[in-house]
């Protein structure tokens, strides 16, 4: 999973970026500090795999990972190339989920690129250039594809009609996601890439003295813009979160709980994105390796299978399959085995969040 992190210079963004990858990208009080997008590869909180370590004493636990890219600052006229614009909205067509970091507090000290704090400002700002690339992006195949659907194709008349809905969309300034696809469009739609298209979770910023009271004016301007886009919010300090990753891992409980701080910025964000794309995590166990496999909600055994090697999905035979809760319940998998907790499942099992599964195959 690629999550981009955008947003106006001076926001944050880098900060934040900072503190989810303890990536050390450079984060200065000046437009863009950040060129080309800094990359940093996260490990998906997941207790879980801990407590399976122990019980199966482990060599190896391997998480989930999330790959963060930290995109440039955008201005106004991205799209048409400002402030290196172009290069930067390309970086975007490259992940899976946008995060939009918004600034949600005031402090004379840090400048910012309009002179003042305005969030939705901020957003629309960013949501027109996202816009103004993908309405010429759109205008292009639908100019390009209308030439060429005298021929009959199916294919190019479905593209024709799909241009069509997306451009009137755009300039009635409504994003590509909000709209309803179905399944023939989706195929057409995902070879686009585009940047309205994507899922996305506003991170609002907040200061340090905002901790405790999150929802102050500025943030709920952003959770009344979002709600009517459908996008989620999360609220964080980045400054705070920078400070907590500096900590060593035995400081960071108390730092937390003196702040008041229940989540990370990660684990809100991880939370978040997975829910966002629909995501979950079956698990599996043994001497050699502890580990999570990430998977889009109702995959099928096989699917999930597929996910270790692709020699499981082909000779797929069936799957042993207990719950992480059962397994802990009875202590072991011989236990839950005795006690009727270990299932054995086929292909048209779905699979389930937090499953242990060992599977079968033959090539």
């Amino acid at each position: 999973m690629k999550i981009g992190v955008v947003g106006l210079p001076n926001v944050g963004k880098s900060t934040l970026f900072n503190a989810i990858t303890e990536a050390g990208a450079e984060s200065a009080n000046y437009p863009f500090c950040t060129i080309e997008p800094n990359v940093g590869i996260v490990d998906v909180p997941d207790p879980r795999l801990d407590v399976l370590g122990e019980l199966y004493h482990t060599q190896k636990i391997v998480p989930a990972s999330i790959e963060f890219v930290d995109i440039a600052g955008l201005v106004a006229g991205a799209s048409h190339g400002e402030g290196l614009g172009n290069k930067f909205l390309s970086h975007i067509r490259e992940v899976d989920a946008i995060v939009h970091v918004v600034r949600c507090f005031d402090d004379p000290n840090i400048i910012h690129v309009s002179g003042s704090v305005d969030p939705i400002r901020d957003i629309e700002v960013i949501n027109l250039e996202l816009a103004l690339a993908d309405l010429e992006q759109v205008s292009k195949k639908l100019e390009k594809d209308a030439k060429l659907v005298k021929t009959g194709d199916k294919g190019l008349i479905a593209s024709v009609n799909l241009m069509q809905k997306i451009k009137s969309a755009l300039e009635n300034n409504q994003m590509a996601r909000n709209l309803s696809y179905d399944e023939d469009e989706e195929k057409i739609l995902k070879n686009l890439q585009l940047l309205t298209a994507k899922p996305l979770i506003y991170v609002a910023n907040i200061g340090e003295d905002d901790l405790g009271k999150e929802d102050n004016g500025y943030v709920k301007k952003v959770k009344e813009y979002a709600q009517k886009e459908n996008a989620k919010v999360i609220t964080l300090c980045a400054k705070i979160e920078e400070e907590l990753i500096s900590l060593s891992p035995d400081e960071r409980p108390l730092f937390k709980e003196e702040l008041g701080i229940k989540e990370s910025g990660l684990e809100k964000l991880v939370s978040a994105s997975y829910d966002l794309l629909g995501l979950m995590s079956f698990l599996t166990a043994g001497e050699k390796e502890v580990r999570a496999w990430t998977i889009k909600k109702g995959t099928k055994a096989p699917g999930a299978a597929g996910k270790i090697h692709s020699d499981f999905e082909k000779g797929f035979i069936k799957a042993e399959v207990v719950s992480y809760n059962d397994l802990i319940e009875c202590g072991n998998f011989v236990k839950a085995k005795e006690k009727g907790k270990v299932r054995i499942e086929g292909k048209d099992y779905v699979v389930q969040d937090g499953d242990v599964m060992l599977f079968r195959f033959n090539v």
